[in-house]
Formats: C-alpha cells, structure tokens, sequence
C-alpha cells in the first residue's frame, strides 16, 4: 500500500496563463456588450451624439476666455461662473435651455439686486441691529418665495429660477461684503453667467437643434397610428380571419404611459421661440388635450385587447350576423384616427376623417338592428355576453375618437392648419378641386386644354382646370376619367 502510495505521479503543476484564459476573455466580452449598447444609443436617436458634441462644444467656446486676457481681466476669477452655467445650463432640447438659461439670469439679476437693497437698507439700523434686519429680510424672502414653488405654475416653469434666487440672495445679503465690493462680484458673475448661458442659447439653436415643440408634435402622432393600428387589425384577429403581429398589437400600451412626456414637453415648447410650422405661441395646451384623450382612448384598448387573449367561440349563428358590422365598426375607426393623425402630421385639416367616422355610425345602427330582430332566447348567455362587452368597448371607443376629432378641429383652427386646397399653393396650376391622399398629375391633351389628374383611393378624376374656379367660363367643361 506503501509502495503504491509512493509510485503514484505528483499532480502536475499550473500553468498561470491558463487562468488569466477565462479572465480575459469576460473582460473582451463585456467591452463588446458595453461598445454594442453604446451602438444601441446612438441609432436609437443619432441626435443625442450631436448633442454631447454641443455641449462639448459650448465649453471649449467659454473656456476661451483664460486665454483672452482683455476679456479674463474684466471677468476675473469669476470666469468659471461661465463654465458652470454652462453645465447646469445646457439641455437635450432648445425649449428646456431656454427655459433654464432665463430662468438662471433672471434670478440671478433679481437676486443680486434685492440682495443689495437689504445689505444697504440693514446698513441704515447700524452695526448692531444690522444682524438681525438682515435675518428678518432673508427668513421672509426665502419663506416667500420657497411658498411660491407650490404654485403650480411657477412649479411648472419657474422652478429653478426660484432656487437661484434662494441661493444668490442669501449668498448676497449675509456675504459680510462692502456694498462696493458686492457690486462689483455682481457684476463679474451676472456677466459670466449671461456669456454661458447666452452661449448655450446660441449653440443650441444654431447647431442641429433639437426642438421640444416639434417632438411632443411628432409624439402625438405617433400615439395616434398606434391606436389606429391596433383597431385596423382587432376585427380580423379577433374573428380568428388572420393572426396579427403581437409587438404591433402591444404598441399601443406606451401611450398609457406618455403623460409626463407630454407635459414636460409642452412646458419647455411654451418657452421654444418661433420655428418650422410652429408660430410662436403656439396652441401646446390643445396638444395636451389631445394627449389626455388618446390616452382615454388606450385605456378603452386596454380592456377590449383581453378579449383577444381568450379562447371564446360565438355560436355560429350569432356571430355571423353580427361579425360583419364589429369588424366595420373597428376598421373605420381605426382609418379615422389614421387620417387624424396624418392631418396633424401634415399639419392641414382633416379631410376623410368625418367620413370614417359616419361609417363607424352607420355601423353601430346596422348593429343595433341586428340586434332588435334577433330572439333573445336562442343566445346563450355565457358565450353571448364577451361579444356583447366587445362591441360595447368598441362604441365607447367611437365616441372617444370623435371626442377627438373635435379637439383636433380646434387645433386645427388655433394653428392655423392648411386647407385641402392650399395643398396646391406650390403648383403653378390651380386645379377647381383636390383632395388630400391623391396623386396630382399635370396631362396634356394635346387640344390646348390643360387638365389635372388626381388619383384618390385607386380612383382617377380629370379635372378641368380653370384660372378663376368661382367664375367658370361657358365653354370649359369638366371631364371625367377613370
């Protein structure tokens, strides 16, 4: 036993690199998984690249004045005031520069300013009752404005303002310096702090700007074309007619959840300066409204999308007779709330929308007919009652689209939306009629006559075109051509 003991081979020994093997190769793998979310970032919104260039940008432009030195002798030290109003300053979209470089300046000038009253006024009582006017004037100055921020209008926009006010009267008021020397860091720091935040306003303008506005437009459209989604494919998937895409079917769930974007969107919009398509003081509020009826209509879809989870069989009787018109009812709401969105994406009034919409009526009497000649005793009720609940949700979604429809009207008007037939305000020719969603095509006739064609919904209509419409001269005609 001895021998065998002693006969056996010695482990062998460790090579070290064979340990470093597992080591290395997690820390390649989490430098790939990390540089692929960095790639995930930057594709998902190629904007946010440019805006780290930006304020990289904005910096290196302040940091400049260390090496100016007529423009460093007149701001001192101060200058690093510059640089970090610039980091406090400097956000994603222009609205919220705006919004926190005026506040910032504002502030800091009112601050400064009632700072000095009271160190002037408190210097009236002498060096002794000094002290304590100083402390009265800042307990029931920061007691003040601290009440304000409950407000909630001033929470909604002047939020940080407020908090630079605190912050720099108190500073001012209790900094122990003369008046002389109080006036002159005021200055130094109200200039560095109006060169950063004036410098943040510029680059964010002027360089690939990135407008809260047009962003809180586009997501209301886009909440609309995933409602309009989900309805368009309901009937069908329901019907069991054909299997919808499950991640289109679910698109609509981040709509239930767009409230505090909208809101801080609408809020940075309101200080945004005119662009685009968008004037200035533009009608932000209706968006809102817009948004919270979108969000009524999603919940709607909420409860009518449990029923496509379940395994419920109509009896074939019943639901023949009333497939027809739930499926009309969802797919012409689902095009109404497509066209809304479209019109508010082409910012111009709505031009099929109330048509869907009294289809989604005609169905709903169709289906209420259906109902009132059938025989209550041949349902069964257990089968019958989730398709009676679905039809419910979807009328009840009707009247939410029209309640937006009617929002969206307004906006219309309060934006001033283009017309239908200012859609040709860019062609030389002014055709007697158009209609939106066509193709518009000039055709020569070869008899001297110029004609338009316009191509709506696979149908083609030729019509004669005339330089004055209301006054239609005798011997030109209208023509038609499919």
């Amino acid at each position: 036993m001895a021998m065998e003991t002693a006969s056996s081979p010695s482990p062998p020994h460790q090579n070290p690199t064979c340990n470093l093997k597992p080591s290395i190769s997690k820390i390649k793998h989490a430098i790939v998984e990390f540089g692929m979310r960095i790639k995930k970032i930057g594709e998902d919104d190629p904007r946010r690249i440019a805006h780290s260039l930006k304020v990289a940008l904005a910096i290196t432009l302040v940091s400049m004045v260390y090496y100016l030195q007529p423009v460093y002798n007149g701001m001192g030290d101060a200058g690093m005031w510059a640089i970090l109003t610039v980091v406090v300053v400097f956000e994603y979209t222009v609205g919220a520069t705006l919004s926190k470089g005026m506040n910032r300046g504002f502030a800091t000038l009112l601050a400064g300013a009632l700072g000095l009253g009271a160190e002037s006024f408190a210097s009236l009582f002498g060096p002794t009752v000094k002290p304590v006017v100083l402390g009265c004037l800042v307990f029931f100055l920061v007691a003040a404005a601290t009440f304000s921020r409950f407000f909630p209008n001033i929470k909604k926009r002047y939020d940080y303002g407020v908090l630079i006010f605190i912050l720099t009267f108190s500073l001012v008021s209790v900094s122990g310096y003369r008046v002389e020397k109080i006036i002159e860091l005021a200055h130094q720091r109200l200039s560095t702090i109006i060169f950063g935040g004036a410098t943040c306003i510029i680059v964010s303008i002027c360089v690939c700007p990135v407008w809260a506005g047009e962003d809180l437009h586009k997501l209301i459209v886009l909440n609309l074309e995933k409602l309009a989604s989900f309805l368009e494919g309901f009937g069908s998937e329901y019907y069991k007619i054909s299997e919808g895409d499950k991640s289109s079917r679910a698109a609509y769930k981040s709509v239930l959840n767009s409230k505090a974007n909208e809101e801080s969107l609408a809020n940075f919009a309101w200080w945004e300066v005119a662009h685009g398509n968008f004037r200035f003081r533009h009608p932000w509020k209706q968006y809102l409204k817009i948004g919270v009826l979108t969000r009524q209509c999603a919940y709607h879809i909420e409860a009518l999308n449990r029923y496509l989870d379940e395994n419920f069989e109509a009896p074939s009787e019943f639901q023949k007779t009333i497939q027809e018109p739930c499926m009309k009812m969802s797919l012409e709401v689902g095009k109404a709330l497509k066209e809304l969105g479209l019109s508010m994406k082409l910012m111009m009034y709505s031009s099929t929308s109330a048509i869907h919409m009294e289809n989604c009526k005609k169905a709903i009497a169709e289906l209420n007919t259906t109902l009132q000649a059938s025989t209550v005793e041949k349902w069964n009720i257990a089968e019958t009652i989730p398709v009676i609940a679905t039809t419910s949700i979807l009328v009840d979604i009707i009247k939410c689209v029209e309640t937006i429809s009617e929002a969206m009207e307004e906006l219309s008007k309060q934006a001033h939306f283009r017309k239908p037939k200012d859609i040709t305000s860019d062609i030389n020719e002014k055709p007697h009629f158009i209609q939106h969603g066509g193709v518009v095509k000039p055709v020569d006739d070869g008899n001297n006559e110029e004609w338009v064609t316009i191509n709506v919904h696979n149908t083609a209509a030729i019509l004669l075109e005339d330089e004055n419409p209301q006054e239609p001269e005798p011997d030109k005609s209208k023509k038609l051509k499919s």
